[in-house]
This record gives C-alpha cells, sequence and structure tokens, in this order.
C-alpha cells in the first residue's frame, strides 16, 4: 500500500525535523529531503509514495547570501501544493518575482498576526493570532498573481496565497507550539489543500524496525549501547527481537549517572532478558574530563570514551556491531543536513570518534522523535514506568554541571537532583513535568548558614513540557513545591547557599544547560 506523503525540503533550519514530526502527529507520513532536489528525484519519491504537498522548510541563511540553499524552481511546476514557511517563504517570494529585503526590525520570539479572511491555508483562525517569529529577512511584495493574507506590525506580507497555483507561504512557524493554532494551518494545508488521508501510524512500524535490523546485522554478533533511557531501552528491545542470542547489552557506568541508576539498569536489562554486562568505567572517564571546561569538549570526550569501551567488550564477545538508540532530535542538534548549524554535539553522534572498530553502527530510531519512539515502546510491551521514563542525556551529569567536572561536584549536583525528583514526585502533580532536574551552576554566591557567612555554590532547577524534545516549555511547579526543594538542598548540601529556578523555554534556550 503507498501511504499519502507530504515531503519536507531541508533548507538547514532547526525545525524542519519538527514539521514532519507534525505532520507524523496527523496520522500522515512524511519524509524529509535535500532541499535541492530535482524534478527528476521528486519523480522517482512518486513511485513510492503518493506525495501529495511540498513544505519548504526554514533556514538559518538569508536569501542575498553567496551559499544560500536554493530551490529547483520547475519543482514548482509539478502541480503539487507548496508551502513556505520562513526562509521557505521569503524563497518563493523572490524566485517567484515577489520582494525581499533586509528587515528594519527583526522579529524572534512571540508576535501578533492580523489575519484575512476567505483563506483555505488559515481557515478556522481569529482575525488576529499569536505566531512565532525568528527572521531578519521580511517579504515586502507578495509574488507575481499573489494575495497577501496576513500581516504582523513589522512584517507587511507575514503570509500570502496563490490559489490557481496552490502555493501559499507563511513567514512565522507554524510548527512550534508557540504559535497558537500552528496545527489548524498544518492540518488545513495537509487535508484541505493537498486532500491527504490519515492512514499511517508509528506503531505500525516495528515489524520494519525488526527486519532492518536484523538486515543490517547480516546474522553476526552485535552489542546494544544499554543506557537506561527510554531510546536505548527500545532499541534493545527491536535488537533483542531481531537477532536473540547474537545480542549483548553492554552498560558502561561512567559515573556521571543519577543516584541509584546503575542498579536500576540492571533491574531493566533483566527485564528485557537480554545477555547484561556491566563496566565499571567511572575512574577512566574522569580523567579523560580533566580539565575541559567547554560543553562541547566535554560531549566529544564522554562520546569518544564511549566507543572505545564499547569496542573493548565487543571484542571480548566477538561483536561486530553496535547498535544505538540514537533518535532524530539527537541528529538534528548535532547538524545533521549541509545546511544545518550546529547546535550542540551530541555524544552518540557528533561526539563518535573518527574511527570505529565496528563493521557498521545500527541505529534502528534515528527517524523518530521521542513521543515516537514512546509509541514503538508501548507496541513492543515495554513496562509502562519504562516508557513514560523521563529523558536522560547521554553525557549523564557532565552537562549538568558548568564547568570542569570533578568527584566533589558529580556527588553534590547528584544530591541535588535526587531532591528534585523526590519532591516533584512526592507532590503528586497531576501534569509532571516532561524533564526536571538540578543543574550546578559555576557561580558563587554568598550566604549565611548557622549565623556565619558562607560563600558556596548556586544550584539551578530544570523543569520543562514537552512532546519532542524539539520545543520545550518551562513548567509552572508551585512555589511551595520549588521552596521545600531550595530548603533540602541548603540543608542537605553544605556547598549549596543559593537556589534559582529557569523559566526560559526551548527556543531560545537548549533544554539542558549545556
Amino acid at each position: 500500500m503507498k501511504h499519502d506523503m507530504i515531503l519536507v525540503l531541508d533548507f538547514g533550519g532547526q525545525y524542519c525535523h519538527l514539521i514532519a514530526r507534525r505532520i507524523r502527529e496527523n496520522s500522515v507520513y512524511s519524509e524529509i529531503a535535500p532541499c535541492d532536489i530535482t524534478p527528476s528525484q521528486l519523480a522517482g519519491m512518486q513511485e513510492e509514495h503518493n506525495v501529495m504537498g511540498i513544505i519548504l522548510s526554514g533556514g538559518p541563511s538569508s536569501i542575498y547570501e553567496k551559499d544560500a540553499p536554493q530551490l529547483d524552481v520547475k519543482i514548482l511546476d509539478s502541480g503539487l501544493p507548496v508551502l513556505g514557511i520562513c526562509y521557505g517563504h521569503q524563497l518563493l517570494a523572490h524566485r517567484l518575482r515577489g520582494r525581499v529585503v533586509e528587515a528594519k526590525r527583526k522579529e524572534f520570539g512571540i508576535a501578533s498576526a492580523e489575519v484575512a479572511g476567505g483563506s483555505v491555508l488559515l481557515k478556522g483562525l481569529s482575525p488576529r493570532e499569536q505566531v512565532w517569529m525568528s527572521h531578519g529577512d521580511t517579504v515586502l511584495k507578495p509574488p507575481e498573481g499573489s494575495t497577501v493574507i496576513a500581516t504582523t506590525d513589522n512584517c507587511p506580507v507575514a503570509a500570502f496565497q496563490d490559489e490557481k497555483r496552490r502555493i501559499y507561504g507563511v513567514q512565522w512557524h507554524p510548527e512550534v507550539v508557540h504559535t497558537t493554532n500552528g496545527e489548524t494551518i498544518l492540518r488545513n494545508f495537509i487535508f484541505g489543500i493537498c486532500g491527504c488521508r490519515p492512514d499511517w501510524k508509528v506503531g505500525d512500524l516495528v515489524e520494519q524496525y525488526v527486519n532492518g535490523v536484523r538486515a543490517a546485522v547480516k546474522g553476526q554478533r552485535a552489542i546494544i549501547a544499554l543506557s537506561g533511557g527510554i531510546d536505548s531501552s527500545t532499541a534493545g528491545a527491536i535488537a533483542a527481537r531481531a537477532i536473540g542470542r547474537n545480542l549483548t547489552a553492554v552498560f558502561i557506568d561512567n559515573g556521571l549517572m543519577r543516584e541509584n541508576e546503575p542498579e536500576q539498569i540492571s533491574d531493566m536489562a533483566r527485564a528485557l532478558g537480554i545477555t547484561y554486562v556491566h563496566v565499571d568505567a567511572r575512574a577512566r572517564f574522569l580523567e579523560k574530563l580533566k580539565g575541559i571546561a567547554d560543553p562541547e569538549q566535554k560531549r566529544k570526550a564522554i562520546g569518544n570514551e564511549f566507543i572505545r569501551v564499547f569496542e573493548e567488550e565487543a571484542e571480548k564477545v566477538g561483536a561486530r556491531y553496535l547498535i544505538q538508540g540514537t533518535i532524530y532530535p539527537d541528529r538534528i542538534e548535532s547538524g545533521i543536513s549541509k545546511k544545518s548549524r550546529v547546535i550542540k554535539t551530541h555524544h552518540n553522534v557528533g561526539g563518535l570518534p573518527e574511527t570505529m572498530k565496528f563493521a557498521g553502527l545500527v541505529e534502528p530510531l534515528k527517524e523518530l522523535y521521542k513521543d515516537e519512539v514512546r509509541k514503538v515502546a508501548s507496541r513492543l510491551g515495554l513496562p509502562k514506568e519504562m516508557v513514560n521514563r523521563q529523558p536522560f542525556p547521554g553525557p549523564g551529569l557532565a552537562v549538568r554541571i558548568v564547568g570542569e567536572v570533578t568527584s566533589e561536584k558529580i556527588g553534590i549536583v547528584r544530591k541535588a537532583d535526587a531532591i528534585v525528583t523526590d519532591e516533584i514526585a512526592a507532590a503528586g502533580l497531576n501534569d509532571l513535568p516532561w524533564q526536571y532536574f538540578a543543574v550546578l551552576t559555576d557561580t558563587k554566591s554568598t550566604g549565611v548558614k548557622g549565623d556565619s557567612r558562607s560563600y558556596g555554590s548556586v544550584i539551578a532547577i530544570r523543569a520543562v513540557g514537552s512532546k519532542d524534545a524539539m520545543t520545550a516549555e518551562f513548567s509552572r511547579i508551585p512555589y511551595g513545591v520549588l521552596e521545600r526543594i531550595s530548603t533540602r538542598i541548603t540543608n542537605e548540601i553544605a556547598d549549596a547557599v543559593r537556589v534559582v529556578y529557569d523559566i526560559t523555554n526551548k527556543p531560545p534556550s537548549t533544554i539542558e544547560w549545556e
């Protein structure tokens, strides 16, 4: 059966893959393709899928930059509906004889858009809508044959349409949650304009992932990098189903785990029925991190050392392949597109060494987002507590310590993190944050303990709500809960004198501090 599909062209925007994920949320299949796709390549994709429409993503470039990504205008002659977002919006206007200039006042963040009536794309929206902007250039004149369907105070052509050619553009980002009715806009395009059928479910693809691992490993032995998180656990369950006794799960205790986590991971591996190896590498990781304060260097040092340990363990069991739980957000933030910019290097992507002693790296979940991984995990029958386990970064507590990592700092942030987890769980919040933890900052502050001056550490608390790790909003933790957390941290951790709460969304921040 050929699924209806929306093709997303990647112009290097960090939210390109969020667009694809939003489409999938509506049970419509989506794929990412390079922005310079040719008409013949598009025709080739039509043989495998029913390509029903095309979305041009945003991107970090200006259309006037020398190497700015371009679009083959013959793609616009395919007869398929086209929606340009942010850079894609500007590019459509530029290539179709509109006018784009550098904005006198750039827009980053929440804006208010005035919406004209009568547009299929903006059907169901109010006359004034909250939208999320991130742009330096702006469209002053829409493409020939197009009409303006939305404006903002700083953007005279915030959205346009050419209903005859079915070409549309919006300057804002409908894919992010900060655009109040962004999902409505995307649904209008997917269903109202493109006429897609909602016939795709990620949970139905479990056997495809199992067969993919089986084919990649080619009957050889493999090890799975097991960290205890939902991603590696799901990848492990898929691999176990695919290659059975040829799989060995390796958990590397790098000394950067949360309180009691190594014991919990051992229990989890036994529950999955996987052959399991526990490697105590705490001393060697701490040595590798000595003197490193830059977060990118920390991630790369950890990623490199993980591979070296995995190589040693693979040699012991005769494994030729390494299986990882890498997911889409890891690859996106590490800069997987030739036009993308690196946000931060993930230890299991950009942090990998250039050479590895493996016949291949197998990543069955690399095209999925976090919420999609949870759906696959549920279909595999993993325990509910594992499916809903809050995310934890691969480099562990190293990226929750600002600056150089030491054994003393690890102890401080591990204890603070345990307090945060205990108190939020004890509060019985109806709407638990998606992720919550403590960060040991590199700031010192004056406090008073026992009627004496105390000069100690500042600990930040971070709690966010998210579905996909691509965007997040800070959680409104009740003040009473925050006060209990603060009191316990400053009482139970001798070095802590001040606790602060992070109220920054993603964007502009990332979820982790480093």
